[in-house]
């Protein structure tokens, strides 16, 4: 009577093979749900069921042949990893069967390919049934080889070759006894001129049985006569597009070098032959050389005695000029994944190795001459290979190299001005090479040469791989400096900071091979003499995690930061003339830049030496002519001469400090907003002291003023008023004095943003008749020196209220509109009207005699920066202007088009300009449709977007295509929905360009965009196959945070 558990199997194997066929396809499928889910499947199948039920899809002769391969690949995998477990419980009759059915399959499966997976099972399986006394439990398969190789059926003997490939040792105890049998099996079958593929296969029997028997000596001498054979196929194959036999003998060159001995010079002169032929594939010519250099590492004796063929072993500096022209080489960060299967590669490699295996003595009398005539060849290829020569075989030629450096340095230097640049960076990969190889003779003897001709090539904007490959060299150099030469490091670490502020992103490949040599001089120059040094390389530090951004920069930013806060708990310590204070403070703020929110933990440490030097007071003194007798410009001190003999003078010792401080503040301020909180009241009154010299400073504290209110926002209303009323009148008061317009310019601009942040009612009538005497100044002064710039003024607060005010200015405003005025002045006018009506409308129309006119000939202006703000002006109108600025608006629409599709008029200078133009066309599609052919408009709207520049203008488009998508607009949807793979490709530049930001409250619109047609399967492959991977990431990107 059957058990429950036997009842079950029963069921198991009679219901299973048709299930089991689709779990089989499923483990194939495309899609990692199903194929996750099949595998956890199949893992759920008892052992011995398996075998069974793969057994019965591979011998399934109404199987498709991928499921019947995928269950003999499975089957032999199973007998490999868990034969203990499962083939032991099988039952007597099971385990029969299964010998059975696989000899059989072998026997009668047409396709090859299933047939050799069966032989690998078989192969496996009798791997396991040789016991540990060596006897085969599997004698059917010895007399199954036996009957195949002597068939006349081709593929029996295929099969037979191939499971002894397999499995060599298949013969276990019994391997002594037919030692004969299976030499003469080998050699019949390498001698089969019918057959191509039995003489392939019987080279790689060989060759296996050999390696599995590497330490039987006697097998070895007596299986060395087949060794002309196996050459013979790996001549012929190689000709064949298959280089199996040849990787044989490149596993019997390493494990078994001993048996080529008596064959030794017929195995280098093939092997020579196959290098050089060029009508062989790259990999066929390397693997050829390979069998050379694996014998020069494990058969060096016996190698050195063929002088004669290691002689031409100079065919590597041959491969090595294999290279191609590369117009993109010069900006690729580093090698390629194809480079390193070049031949170039592989030749450079080989020589390193050989020249380790065989010893200078060998090599370098044999290859000096060639190096030699290649780098005085004219083509650039040549010299390339030479230097790269020079770079490979330093270390294996060590002690023949070093009695001739002087003279190999001095040639290898000529070459870091070499025409070419991958000639420069050869000859930079040789410096670097010999500086690790020969140090430290080479850091002592050629520091002042060598460190002048890498700091030269360093200098090479035009080929940023050269650059970062200079660097990479004199990183090499100073690891085995002496340390009477570390002061050289200075000029290198500062070279280092210029290329990876210059490279930013593509400095990410050499990221790993600076830092760790950076971090290190940080944490041991510490001796007085080396603190510029180390300040300069605290500063390196900052500016390659700047460049590199904060994902790369993660890893080391915690130990950077113990660093860095190590040498903040020695400040108080440091002189003050310290040259570290500087390097430190603008080092904290890049911190600040690349870590964000996170930084703020630090900020009790780093305030209290900031605000130090932030709050440095310049000495100053009123001098006559006498006393600065007594005191010279050398002292530190600058002088103004105010006539009648007397001069005003100031010490400037530490302003540049200062004003890098009060940059630094600014900074943490607008990176850290709300986490700045504690600080912003000692900043404020710090930011608002009476302004002092230099220009730097008091820019940094115009700067600071809105962004600290924004930080004071946390605090509530009535903190906020406190500090805006503490900050207004030393704002008010910098706008009547300040002498410079530059500067005056930036605080204006901080005074209209305060304005803005604080809102209606944070000026009252005693300020704007200040500041309306005050600017009514500024521009009567200006008409008569043309040197102010642009300021802000303080409409969007305000509204209506500040007309009064501005009607008093209206005649001066209105001059700088004329057409004879510069384009500065025209631009600054029509910028004053564009806020006029943005922020005043309907109102602003009772102007409009005065600028309408002139604001639509902006529009045709040869200035880009009137065009751009006579469009901006059209934007509002449409915006804002309401009915009155109809026929105005109708007007602009051929203009604005005109300016758009002009040629250049995506060039540098003009694109700012084209997409306010864009913008201004969609507002008025968007809020004045009646004053626009929209039909006919949106096509070409739809092709000039994204806008990539103007961030703010991007948003405006982004809000009116949601408007146009949401609304299902079919010009912009296209029939089927054909537009929409375009609109995918215009939010993901979007995102990509942050054009469209997470916190906008058009991203949530976007995405839910992309959401929908996410639903439908086949739009959506369509849509997302059109984007590149940047593309696509930028989409994920805002599905993620929107």
């Amino acid at each position: 009577v059957p058990t429950d558990q036997s009842r079950r199997s029963c069921v198991i194997v009679s219901s299973a093979p048709q299930q089991f066929y689709l779990l089989l396809g499923n483990l194939m499928s495309p899609d990692n749900g199903i194929r996750k889910q099949s595998e956890e499947t199949y893992d759920g199948i008892p052992g011995q069921n398996k075998v069974t039920f793969l057994l019965q899809a591979v011998r399934d002769a109404t199987g498709t042949e991928e499921v019947k391969q995928m269950a003999a690949v499975l089957l032999r995998r199973l007998l490999s990893s868990s034969f203990e477990e499962i083939y032991p419980g099988l039952t007597v009759e099971m385990q029969t069967a299964v010998k059975t059915e696989l000899l059989a399959s072998i026997q009668t499966e047409a396709s090859p390919n299933i047939r050799k997976k069966v032989c690998d099972i078989a192969a496996e399986l009798s791997r396991n049934l040789v016991g540990d006394d060596g006897n085969n439990q599997w004698p059917e398969l010895l007399k199954f080889l036996f009957d195949s190789v002597n068939s006349q059926d081709v593929s029996l003997r295929e099969s037979a070759l191939h499971i002894f490939w397999n499995f060599p040792g298949i013969f276990g105890n019994q391997q002594q006894h037919y030692m004969e049998v299976i030499k003469r099996m080998l050699v019949q079958c390498m001698q089969d001129q019918e057959n191509p593929q039995i003489r392939t296969l019987a080279a790689r029997a060989a060759a296996s049985f050999v390696l599995s028997n590497e330490g039987n000596t006697p097998l070895l001498k007596h299986f060395s006569d087949l060794l002309p054979g196996i050459l013979q196929v790996v001549n012929e194959s190689c000709y064949q597009a298959d280089d199996s036999v040849l990787k044989s003998l490149v596993e019997i060159a390493d494990t078994a070098p001993k048996y080529l001995r008596p064959n030794l010079e017929a195995t280098l002169q093939l092997s020579l032959k196959l290098c050089a032929d060029t009508n062989l594939n790259n990999m066929q010519r390397q693997l050829a050389l390979e069998v050379i250099v694996t014998l020069s590492e494990t058969a060096a004796a016996m190698l050195r005695k063929h002088t004669a063929i290691v002689a031409q072993i100079p065919q590597m500096l041959a491969m090595m000029v294999d290279l191609e022209e590369d117009e993109e080489w010069a900006m690729t960060d580093e090698l390629e994944e194809d480079d390193f299967d070049s031949n170039a590669v592989a030749g450079e490699s080989a020589l390193d190795r050989i020249a380790c295996g065989l010893g200078g003595k060998i090599v370098l009398p044999m290859i000096k001459q060639h190096i030699m005539t290649m780098l005085q060849n004219p083509d650039w290829k040549y010299r390339h290979a030479g230097l790269m020569a020079l770079s490979a075989i330093g270390e294996g030629c060590h002690q023949q190299m070093e009695a001739i450096l002087s003279e190999i340095v001095s040639f290898v230097l000529l070459f870091c001005s070499d025409p070419h640049p991958r000639v420069r960076y050869a000859a930079c990969n040789a410096i670097g090479q010999m500086a690790t190889d020969f140090a430290p003779t080479f850091q002592k003897k050629f520091h002042d040469k060598v460190i002048s001709a890498l700091l030269q090539t360093m200098e090479d904007q035009t080929n940023p791989r050269v650059q970062a490959h200079a660097a990479a060299a004199l990183i090499n150099f100073t690891e085995d400096c002496p340390k009477s030469l570390l002061l050289v490091l200075e000029q290198v670490v500062t070279s280092i900071a210029s290329v990876a502020d210059t490279a930013e992103e593509k400095f990410v490949p050499y990221y790993d091979l600076f830092m760790p040599s950076l971090k290190h001089i940080v944490e041991n120059a510490v001796q007085k003499e080396l603190r510029l040094l180390r300040g300069k390389t605290i500063e390196c530090i900052s500016l390659i995690g700047l460049a590199v951004g904060k994902e790369k920069f993660m890893p080391d930013a915690s130990a950077v930061m113990q660093l860095l806060l190590k040498t903040q708990t020695d400040f108080n310590d440091l002189e003050d003339d310290d040259p570290q204070i500087s390097y430190m403070i603008s080092a904290w703020a890049r911190m600040c830049k690349i870590l964000g929110k996170e930084f703020q933990q630090y900020l009790p440490v780093v305030m209290g030496p900031l605000m130090k030097t932030a709050s440095i007071k310049p000495e100053v003194a009123l001098l006559d002519t006498q006393d600065m007798e007594n005191i010279s410009e050398d002292d530190g001190w600058e002088f103004v001469n105010l006539g009648d003999q007397q001069s005003f003078g100031i010490k400037t010792a530490g302003l540049e400090e200062k004003a890098t401080a009060c940059q630094m503040l600014v900074c943490y301020a607008k990176e850290l907003k709300e986490g700045f909180v504690e600080y912003t009241e000692q900043v404020v009154k710090l930011m608002c002291c009476p302004l002092t010299p230099p220009v730097r400073v008091r820019v940094a504290a115009a700067e600071s003023m809105p962004l600290l209110l924004e930080c004071a926002r946390v605090r509530g209303p009535d903190y906020l008023t406190q500090m805006w009323h503490f900050m207004c009148d030393a704002l008010i008061k910098s706008i009547g004095t300040e002498p410079d317009s530059d500067v005056l310019s930036e605080i204006m601009h901080a005074f209209a943003k305060c304005v803005e942040l604080m809102g209606d009612g944070c000026l009252n009538t005693e300020h704007f008749e200040e500041l309306g005497g005050i600017l009514k100044g500024k521009l009567e002064e200006h008409f008569k020196n043309q040197e102010l710039r642009q300021g802000e003024d303080p409409y969007h607060a305000y509204k209506e209220k500040v007309l009064p005010w501005f009607e008093q200015l209206m005649p001066l405003i209105v001059q700088l509109i004329c057409p004879s005025r510069p384009w500065a002045d025209r631009q600054w006018g029509l910028c004053i009207f564009d806020d006029v009506v943005e922020h005043c409308s309907p109102t602003s129309f009772k102007y409009a005699d005065l600028f309408l006119r002139p604001m639509l000939q902006s529009l045709v202006d040869a200035s880009p920066e009137v065009r751009q703000a006579g469009a901006y002006g059209v934007g509002v109108m449409a915006q804002y202007g309401g009915e009155s600025y109809r026929p105005f608006c109708t007007e602009a629409i051929a203009l604005l088009v005109g300016a758009i599709q002009a040629a250049e008029s995506r060039s540098k200078e003009n694109v700012n300009a084209t997409e306010n133009c864009i913008s201004a066309v969609g507002k008025v599609m968007r809020f004045r449709p009646e004053c626009a052919n929209v039909t006919e408009i949106l096509p070409h709207w739809l092709a000039w977007l994204p806008l990539n520049e103007d961030k703010e203008e991007a948003a405006h488009t982004f809000d009116f295509l949601c408007d146009l998508i949401e609304s299902n607009n079919p010009i912009v949807l296209g029939p089927d929905n054909s537009n929409l793979p375009k609109i995918f490709l215009i939010i993901a530049e979007g995102v990509a360009n942050e054009s469209v930001k997470s916190e906008d409250a058009c991203s949530k619109r976007l995405a839910n965009v992309v959401r929908q047609v996410q639903t439908s399967g086949g739009l959506w492959t369509q849509c997302i196959s059109s984007l590149n991977e940047a593309q696509t990431k930028a989409l994920q990107s805002l599905l993620s945070s929107a």
